[in-house]
């Protein structure tokens, strides 16, 4: 069925004809007066008449709809052009003056029409220019989440197939243990059996000669046998041997369930966060848009052109040096946003500077390697690897005690600066809880169900969201945000020893090399070797822990000093 004039969008794209007679020239302009479609030709005409020269000609578009003429029910003759105020129906002017009507007030209908119809336009083009584009992106973003939770879930059933693996060889170990306990005992009882049972054949044996040897005394031969019968004292019976019945083992079945078997395989849990809304763009309003200044220009562009303006730098530059009392040496160094340094050594020392080198407080700690970080609030978190917790110090120094870890000791530990995530590395494994402490996430083994990590000394987070791992034994580990391994690097050089690392603005990772070799090495983000940033000939020497500032300038603590060093190496 087609649509009336009234029925089409103002927007669809369709063929008007002029509504002169005779002339099938397109339509671009309407009288609001006649409300006569017309093309440029016959407004022209229409213009120049004097009966219609003062007539309101427009757009097409901006044309005023006409109202459907319609006469009044109870006045046939009469068309329905007016609208009741309060009683809000529209009615006959012959209506208007009954007594029902009698003292209200009236308003053309065709008016009310024509701005309903503005108002109408006005919210189809809101609709077309904002909320249906505006949704479509919605739909876009929710397409994205989709494929990335269906990512995440799959992670998810890798892993617990990993640990399934895991766990069978680890039964098929133990039952093979199990079966070589058996076969041992087995052995010892049918040795001992078996000895029991020669002990009897040997004494049955010597029975038998001794009843050989009575027979021949009875019917001695001669007085000389006789004699020898009547002086032997050795022909006495022997009592039989004793011998004792086995106690054979007893097997006991273990007590376990199922929920045990699946405490075994990890656990599967949803946060109980409040789901974060997902940002709607604001409506612009139509308003004299103002040039932005050259300042605020300059300040847009360093913004947006950071990884577009800064790259390698062919040498790398000593900008300053520190040195940091209260602590032996430099282990590790978390900058916050307010010009303040957490930095400690392995002794449990951690102390607070400010960028001119000023001790301004001093915490015992039980010591460790990356264990502390400056979360987005310029808190100070730290992990007590010996009471199993980790602890938040506040700017205003009130400590309380943020997450307890179980059975599990904590070693280092990052605060995102993408989400505020609470990244934990711990004996075996990597923990994810969200900034109030609830666990999230568990990371410890790949789709091969090899173990991610051994000891992970110091972690760390790329501008992807890839969480980065110096571990002890296994090198650098980078697995994703959803938890899949990505790739681990252990170097080409001898005796490669990770010790510090961090990430860039270009997704560099950087990590101390504290083994023979006391450098800095410099890999892509996809692991890939590209240089060592520091050597010996920068005069560093076993580097022990890095970090990078808002400048993007690398900060450098030592083992062998508790000087810290600030160089420049992109530009």
């Amino acid at each position: 069925m087609a649509l009336s004039d009234s029925q089409i969008p103002p927007d669809a794209q369709h063929y008007l004809v002029c509504g002169t007679e005779d002339c099938e020239k397109n339509c671009q302009f309407y009288c609001n007066d006649c409300h006569h479609p017309m093309c440029e030709q016959c407004r022209d005409e229409h213009q120049k008449n004097r009966k219609t020269m003062n007539h309101e000609v427009v757009p097409y578009k901006q044309r005023k709809r006409q109202l459907p003429m319609q006469k009044c029910k109870i006045h046939p003759t009469k068309d329905i052009d007016l609208l009741c105020e309060e009683c809000q129906i529209p009615l006959c002017s012959k209506c208007a003056t009954t007594k029902k009507h009698r003292g209200h007030v009236f308003t053309d209908l065709e008016m009310v029409f024509t701005e309903k119809c503005s108002s109408c336009n006005a919210d189809i083009t809101k609709i077309r220019s904002y909320f249906e584009p505006t949704s479509q992106d919605l739909k876009q973003e929710i397409a994205r989440d989709v494929t990335e939770i269906k990512k995440i879930m799959e992670g998810i059933r890798k892993s617990v197939k990993a640990e399934s693996e895991a766990l069978k060889k680890l039964v098929d170990t133990v039952t093979s243990d199990k079966m070589e306990q058996v076969d041992k005992i087995e052995h010892s009882l049918l040795q001992t059996l078996n000895s029991q049972n020669q002990e009897i054949d040997d004494y049955i044996n010597s029975l038998n000669d001794l009843v050989r040897t009575f027979y021949g005394y009875l019917s001695p031969s001669n007085i000389e046998q006789l004699t020898v019968a009547l002086k032997s004292e050795n022909l006495i019976i022997r009592p039989i041997p004793e011998t004792s019945k086995p106690v054979p083992p007893i097997f006991t079945a273990g007590q376990y369930s199922k929920e045990d078997v699946a405490k075994l395989l990890g656990k599967i849990t949803v946060p109980n966060i409040k789901p974060e809304k997902r940002k709607i763009k604001p409506m612009k309003t139509v308003s004299i848009q103002l040039k932005p200044t050259g300042k605020q220009r300059k300040q847009e562009r360093e913004k947006s052109d950071v990884k577009q303006t800064l790259s390698l730098s062919s040498s790398v530059t000593k900008v300053r040096k520190y040195t940091v009392p209260g602590v032996g040496y430099v282990s590790h160094i978390s900058l916050g946003k307010s010009g303040r340094l957490w930095v400690s050594d392995t002794l449990g020392n951690l102390v607070q500077i400010d960028l001119q080198g000023n001790l301004l407080q001093k915490i015992q700690t039980s010591g460790g390697f990356g264990y502390h970080t400056v979360t987005q609030d310029e808190d100070l978190i730290y992990t007590d690897m010996k009471n199993k917790v980790i602890n938040r110090i506040t700017p205003d120094n009130t400590t309380t005690e943020l997450i307890k870890t179980g059975d599990w000791e904590p070693v280092s530990i990052h605060s995102s600066y993408i989400n505020g995530d609470i990244l934990v590395g711990m004996f075996g494994k990597v923990t994810r809880y969200n900034k109030t402490g609830t666990e999230i996430q568990n990371i410890q083994r790949d789709d091969k169900g090899q173990a991610l990590y051994s000891l992970p000394r110091y972690i760390t987070e790329n501008i992807h969201g890839d969480v980065c791992v110096s571990d002890f034994n296994n090198g650098v580990v980078v697995v994703d945000k959803s938890g899949q391994h990505r790739f681990s690097y252990t170097s080409q050089r001898s005796g490669f020893f990770p010790w510090g690392i961090c990430t860039d603005v270009l997704g560099h990772i950087l990590v101390c090399d504290g083994g023979g070799g006391e450098t800095v090495h410099l890999l892509d983000q996809d692991g890939q070797f590209l240089s060592l940033l520091l050597t010996k000939q920068q005069g560093v020497k076993s580097p022990c822990s890095v970090c990078l500032d808002d400048e993007n300038n690398l900060w450098v603590g030592q083992l062998d000093t508790n000087t810290v060093t600030v160089y420049k190496y992109l530009q």
